[in-house]
């Protein structure tokens, strides 16, 4: 019998299951924290240079600062008139010069962020994209790196050596004497959450049944999207940067009890061969959900191994493409992880654009996962398939109807520091700006919604289309594209140099597409995961010449 067979004789969702998820999910929170504290450490407050004026001309020249010229630039945030009497003209060919003395920065919401304190604005804002993108950047590696140990050596060692490195790396950021000590800290700390993530999810999938598999893999979900409401909470009471870092990231050491507590995978231990070490773990999660095996059953019986050579052999993310259906698979599949975390974090990282108050937008951005994640449980389980491509097209759909929302009128101009201000000409009526506003919003909240449910399918879908020998190099190549998206997404937004409504176009499209390539998958629900390449070739395979071919 294979090992879905062995989780009904013990209980596929027991006692020792749902301790485990304790320890899987607690993690989560954290992980939202650090995924998502860049909306704030990274906040650009309302901002003037300082002028060296007297008092009187540098508080007029503040109070106008806070609105935008007619052609929607902040100019004068990076440039001032030579004479302040011309500033009422700005804009009009009056001469500038640039920005030399430093800035002074609006208290009004953050006590200090990393663009106060290093000067991130006007020639050097775009350092602060950047940062964000680097520390996805790290995720992408960590996605490789640890998914490739992990394989290797196991799921809790490398969950155990992320944790520690999040909580160490995520505490020194919080000490950065500059931008770029600080962007590497952050960098180590993104390897680390491709390190949990991945590792965490995987090992609560091999412990747990068919039947329940998906529900379990959805509490990891929901626990993230309660890190992204209880960060605006955080980040509300401490609005310095650097103690907000701390505050994120000091619990970490908390998990130090892991050690004794979670447990190895030994579905992983089978497949490479540890027979004993498996048996005996899952003689202990038998008792643990009050089903004891009998006393004369014993590996060999109950894991009929020895005549899969598959599993003896060495595996690496090239068997992830060496074999037709296999590698139709994956391709699909690592797109699918890169048009969501794209579209994700486009969304989630560009809050501020709302114009509204910002702790109140994450906040709802945050609470906006839960029914998303909470529908999914009436749909997944008919279907894998048709769930994922139903979300991605609500979420394209709704991104792509923002681009139709008319702009129409120059006053609509959304300020970049988290301000309600806005400048109305003559052509537009307040009552008109807030309706655009409201229904693009909507519109943006709905792609929000449908891409975070297709999100959280595709951390159970992938994980039961890739066999267990390479199951990891498949979810950790699919993380890797994840990442992909990641980096691109802070500097999505780049893209309104060109045109504003690319952006949105982008977030619309790339989900649509994901939807029509998901027909070609096949649909896992209620089914035992595969074990071996031959499970998904449905047929059997001979290595000749270095190569896998297909023998049917």
């Amino acid at each position: 019998m294979n090992f879905d067979e062995i989780l009904r004789l013990i209980g596929g969702f027991g006692k020792f299951q749902k301790i485990l998820y304790v320890w899987i999910c607690v993690p989560q929170i954290f992980l939202a924290f650090h995924m998502l504290v860049s909306v704030f450490t990274g906040a650009v407050p309302p901002h003037v240079c300082q002028t060296g004026k007297s008092s009187a001309n540098s508080q007029l020249f503040f109070n106008l600062s806070l609105l935008y010229t007619s052609d929607g630039h902040p100019d004068l945030s990076c440039k001032i008139p030579e004479n302040l009497s011309s500033i009422v003209a700005f804009g009009d060919g009056h001469p500038t010069e640039r920005c030399q003395g430093g800035w002074e920065y609006s208290k009004e919401i953050f006590e200090s962020t990393i663009v106060t304190e290093w000067d991130l604005v006007c020639d050097r804002a775009s350092l602060n994209n950047i940062g964000s993108s680097f520390y996805m950047f790290g995720l992408l590696v960590g996605a490789i790196v640890f998914g490739t140990l992990a394989d290797k050596y196991g799921r809790r060692i490398i969950i155990l050596i992320s944790l520690s490195i999040q909580a160490v790396f995520g505490c020194a950021a919080a000490f950065a004497p500059n931008f770029y000590v600080y962007t590497a800290l952050r960098f180590i700390v993104g390897t680390s959450i491709s390190g949990v993530i991945m590792n965490a999810f995987v090992l609560g999938t091999e412990w747990t049944g068919p039947k329940e598999r998906m529900l379990a893999g959805l509490l990891t979900d929901y626990f993230f999207g309660f890190g992204y409401i209880i960060l605006a909470g955080v980040a509300y009471l401490v609005r310095d940067w650097r103690k907000l870092q701390l505050a994120i990231s000091m619990p970490g050491f908390i998990f130090v009890f892991y050690i004794w507590v979670l447990p190895r995978s030994a579905r992983w231990l089978m497949a490479n061969g540890r027979e004993e070490e498996a048996w005996e773990l899952i003689q202990k999660a038998a008792e643990i959900n009050g089903n004891p095996l009998t006393k004369d059953m014993d590996v060999s019986k109950t894991c009929n191994i020895e005549g899969k050579p598959e599993e003896k052999k060495k595996h690496s993310f090239i068997d992830l493409v060496r074999t037709p259906t296999m590698r139709k698979r994956s391709l699909i599949i690592f797109y699918l992880w890169f048009a969501n975390v794209l579209v994700y974090y486009g969304l989630s990282l560009n809050i501020s654009s709302f114009g509204m108050n910002i702790y109140l937008t994450q906040m709802i951005f945050g609470l906006v996962e839960m029914p998303a994640r909470t529908i999914i449980l009436f749909t997944i389980n008919r279907s894998r398939k048709f769930s994922q491509l139903a979300f991605l097209a609500v979420g394209g759909v709704a991104c792509l109807l923002t681009v139709f929302i008319p702009s129409g009128m120059k006053g609509l101009i959304p300020l970049p520091c988290f301000l309600s201000f806005r400048r109305f000409t003559s052509r537009s009526s307040p009552a008109s700006l807030i309706d655009q506003t409201l229904i693009k919003t909507a519109l943006a909240m709905t792609g929000k919604f449908g891409i975070t449910a297709s999100l959280s399918i595709i951390y159970v879908y992938s994980a039961e289309v890739f066999p267990t020998v390479i199951r990891q190099n498949g979810i950790g190549i699919g993380s890797m594209c994840a990442r992909t998206g990641g980096v691109l997404a802070p500097m999505l937004y780049f893209l309104k140099s060109f045109s504003p409504h690319v952006p949105m176009l982008l977030c619309g499209l790339c989900p649509l597409l994901g939807s029509v390539l998901t027909l070609l998958l096949p649909d896992t629900a209620n089914k035992a995961l595969p074990d071996t390449i031959e499970d998904v070739e449905g047929c059997n395979l001979s290595e000749k010449n270095s190569s896998l071919k297909p023998m049917c």
